[in-house]
């Protein structure tokens, strides 16, 4: 008989909810669950019962099988609920550390400098110590908002230069750029605070006098000399389109180029004044296109290949046809990302994480643009508007190690 349950998942020990009866065990760990009735399908059930099953298991012994199953999958649940609110809980203290930075910069330099050093130093410490890190995508409402992007800029930059291979005091001087890059807007008025917005020439002007102000700011902090330098490149392209020097290849530092390459991914995804967001996917096939002549190739093929094919926010349709959304990139393996699948039969909230570095027969096909899933897909997922990421230790159980 073909029959479907109509429990979540966590609580029956099946692995689905709808599936074909085929043994006495089955039956045995149904009475188990003492439900009052289940749903059962003649059209898809077999028209012959055979004769015999088979010599039946003692009749509790397969529920406390099953049992260990299930409790296995809440505990990967909750595993997997821990490492997100870890990612959120440190990107939300790095957002208001920013926040406290920009406040105390202008008065009291020294504190804004011990609080950057602070910051940068937890993050790099706990970087080095990871070993093979994770990319993980957060909720698009953590942290302080306005601090967003320059956290995740942060982030990415550190994972790329750890993925280059950047000694310690190296990455910290990196990140530090990074994280400050943007502090000269507060001075900006907020109709001028991004170039996505159609500004005058006078305005536009103003903008990208903000990478002066981050310089003079960075100075006022006495940070180093290489610091001070990524900021003052970090809107500078390799073919001397770029601002405010127009400065060639030759003339950047390798931290400004990150610093510049790592902002416009950035602003691809999170555009600001209502510009159109491209999918992580859509930002990094547009710089692969079409930025060639404006970053270091070696730098631009390295982010790529840290971000993966498919970055983390990307959505995507797999090979069996089902939808999913990419949570993770391991940057030592970014084929094969995890991601959550949409399942109509289990709770969006108790979906877990499938590695398809164990599930090569569920490969991706393609990667789609979130108008582009059904209405169920599109609200089980939830895709981003806004995409932030944080790292973390490459480990962690999976649905498909669960079943292992």
């Amino acid at each position: 008989m073909y029959i479907q349950l109509d429990v979540g998942w966590m609580n029956h020990p099946f692995p689905v909810s709808s599936f074909r009866v085929a043994s006495a065990e089955q039956i045995e760990a149904l009475r188990a669950l003492n439900l009052a009735q289940v749903r059962y399908f003649p059209a898809k059930s077999d028209p012959v019962v055979a004769e015999s099953a088979g010599e039946a298991a003692p009749a509790d012994e397969p529920a406390v099988v099953e049992s260990a199953g299930v409790q296995a999958l809440r505990q990967a649940l909750e595993l997997q609920c821990q490492e997100l609110q870890s990612c959120e809980r440190s990107f939300g203290e790095a957002t208001r550390s920013y926040q406290q930075i920009g406040q105390a910069v202008a008065l009291q330099p020294e504190a804004a400098r011990e609080l950057t050093t602070g910051l940068i130093g937890n993050c790099v410490e706990e970087l080095l110590s990871h070993g093979d890190s994770v990319i993980r995508l957060l909720s698009e409402d953590v942290g302080v908002r306005s601090a967003q992007h320059p956290v995740n800029v942060m982030v990415l930059c550190l994972l790329l230069g750890r993925a280059l291979a950047l000694p310690g005091q190296a990455l910290r001087e990196l990140g530090t750029a990074a994280l400050l890059h943007d502090l000269g807007k507060q001075a900006l008025p907020l109709h001028v605070n991004e170039p996505y917005a159609h500004l005058s020439a006078a305005d536009m002007e103003r903008y990208r006098s903000h990478v002066g102000e981050s310089v003079a700011l960075a100075e006022r902090m006495r940070l180093p000399v290489s610091v001070v330098t990524a900021i003052a490149q970090h809107h500078e392209r390799t073919d001397g389109s770029g601002f405010p020097l127009s400065l060639l290849g030759e003339d950047l530092g390798q931290h400004g180029q990150i610093l510049a390459l790592v902002n416009h991914y950035d602003r691809l995804c999170n555009p600001s004044h209502g510009g159109e967001a491209l999918t992580p996917h859509e930002a990094l096939s547009v710089m692969f296109a079409q930025c060639q002549s404006k970053f270091d190739p070696v730098l631009l093929g390295a982010f790529i290949r840290m971000m993966g094919v498919y970055p983390p926010g990307s959505v995507v349709q797999l090979v069996n046809d089902g939808y999913a959304i990419v949570v993770s990139v391991n940057s030592s393996r970014p084929l094969r990302p995890r991601v959550v699948l949409y399942d109509p039969q289990v709770p969006k909230e108790q979906a877990l994480v499938l590695d398809l570095e164990r599930s090569p027969e569920l490969g991706i096909r393609r990667s789609l643009r979130p108008a582009q899933l059904p209405r169920d897909a599109l609200d089980y997922l939830s895709p981003r508007k806004r995409v932030c990421y944080f790292f973390e230790r490459a480990v962690g159980l999976g649905a498909a190690e669960v079943g292992a």
